[in-house]
């Protein structure tokens, strides 16, 4: 097994020391938040956003003033953005079922798929005003049926972004706040005094954000880890070429500083010009500033001799989005088992899945792709089971299995829950604290 890297990125141990200095930060922030509501948050959005307003939350006249400067071409964009992420929600939510079985005469069991009733919608925007974010995390959980929907966005340019806050409204949120960072997230999973507490947060954002969903999971339901963006392009020369290679990398390294991409390829040639041509798009490319620092930092180059070595180290690696363009697209379809998301084919790309095509695109990164697929409409849904025995028979005959097996592990006041059912729905009279006989019991008249 030949596995080269022509270019590796920061070492582990630098990234794990950024991310111990990020969690520091993260920890002291939140512990404020939580002592001092409001006014921690307002010292943070000044501080970190140079905002300030009497109340972060906009009401329904300044959304109608925001959304009324984003120009028409614009809305209907973002309108047809949107339809096509609620259709794919709402056919995910229809595979979705409420079910209910009598797995043994008079025993129904079941479950149904309940929203969960508030969710906390964070859209990135300091860098890039993250408008498909909302999308992705509001529309969704509008189909999903979640009764509050509350959406944070920090400002753009000192200002509330027009085309963010319309697809929020138009997305369905309920109470949009004009907050950022750990301070919105914060504020929305803690509660302050003028935002009620969220059961789950949800949406992408920086390394503070998605260290500070980590740290608050379990106060609150989190969608995932999805901290900054990762991608990857595992390529061959039968499909592809430089160019196509090097632009799907840099079109994601763009983002922000510390945004993993990672070309995987069996081709030293088309490594080698991807590499070249990296350099060339980097002279040009507006944006350049950040996804040179991505590139040097984080990028990798890694050649393999076989199909099979590169989709063992694509799973290793468990990229958010994993661009692949070979003879052989639906084999790692089939055969890959760690990712956020697949764009198969050189007509794909991570942009349309970002922005248009309807899938979701907040996936997870840094491995959690290992246990976790990304955000999607049953994010937003509970299933919560029910039980029911509705027999004489039935109650008895359940009691008596469960008595003894209580009993196995030493539970007496678990075993007296069955007996006193064996007892009255099946007229034997069991000993207090002693197991039910394997006889079935004959039930009551």
């Amino acid at each position: 097994m030949t596995i080269t890297y022509l270019k590796r990125g920061k070492p582990e141990a630098d990234r794990a020391e950024d991310d111990a200095r990020t969690a520091e930060v993260v920890a002291a922030t939140l512990k404020d938040i939580e002592a001092r509501g409001d006014v921690a948050v307002r010292e943070l959005a000044v501080k970190f956003d140079k905002y300030d307003r009497e109340s972060y939350r906009l009401s329904p006249e300044e959304i109608e003033a925001i959304i009324a400067k984003v120009s028409p071409q614009d809305l209907e964009d973002i309108k047809f953005a949107q339809a096509q992420v609620k259709n794919f929600a709402q056919a995910q939510r229809d595979s979705m079922l409420d079910i209910e079985v009598e797995t043994l005469p008079g025993v129904i069991l079941g479950h149904k798929n309940i929203p969960v009733q508030s969710v906390g919608c964070y859209v990135p925007g300091g860098k890039f005003p993250m408008v498909a974010s909302a999308h992705m995390s509001v529309a969704t959980a509008k189909v999903a049926g979640v009764p509050r929907i509350v959406a944070c966005t920090p400002p753009f340019n000192g200002e509330p972004n027009p085309g963010v806050i319309a697809a929020m409204h138009l997305g369905g949120a309920d109470e949009i706040y004009v907050l950022g960072g750990i301070q919105a997230v914060g504020a929305m999973a803690i509660g302050t005094e003028s935002i009620a507490p969220v059961h789950l947060l949800v949406g992408p954002g920086n390394a503070f954000v998605a260290e500070a969903k980590r740290q608050l999971f379990g106060r609150v339901g989190i969608d995932l880890f999805a901290g900054p963006t990762e991608t990857m392009v595992i390529a061959d020369e039968s499909a592809t070429d430089a160019e196509l290679c090097a632009t799907d990398l840099l079109g994601q390294a763009e983002h922000g500083y510390n945004s993993p991409c990672v070309l995987l390829t069996n081709s030293e040639k088309l490594a080698r010009e991807t590499l070249s041509e990296i350099d060339r798009l980097l002279t040009i490319l507006p944006t350049a500033d950040t996804a040179r620092v991505s590139w040097q930092d984080y990028g990798e180059v890694i050649v393999c001799d076989t199909y099979e070595e590169m989709l063992e180290v694509a799973d290793d690696i468990a990229s958010e989005h994993v661009q692949v363009m070979t003879d052989r697209d639906d084999w790692f379809l089939e055969h890959m088992t760690c990712y956020g998301a697949l764009f198969l084919g050189p007509r794909t790309n991570v942009a349309n899945g970002d922005k248009v095509i309807g899938t979701n695109h907040t996936l997870p990164t840094k491995k959690a792709g290992r246990y976790t697929g990304g955000l999607w409409v049953g994010k937003y849904l509970k299933t919560h089971s029910y039980q029911k025995v509705t027999t004489d028979e039935a109650a008895a005959m359940i009691g008596a299995y469960g008595s003894r097996l209580c009993l196995l592990e030493g539970f007496v006041g678990h075993a007296e829950q069955c007996n006193v059912r064996v007892r009255r729905y099946g007229g034997i009279n069991v000993p207090y604290g002693e197991a039910a006989p394997v006889q079935t019991p004959e039930p009551t008249a």
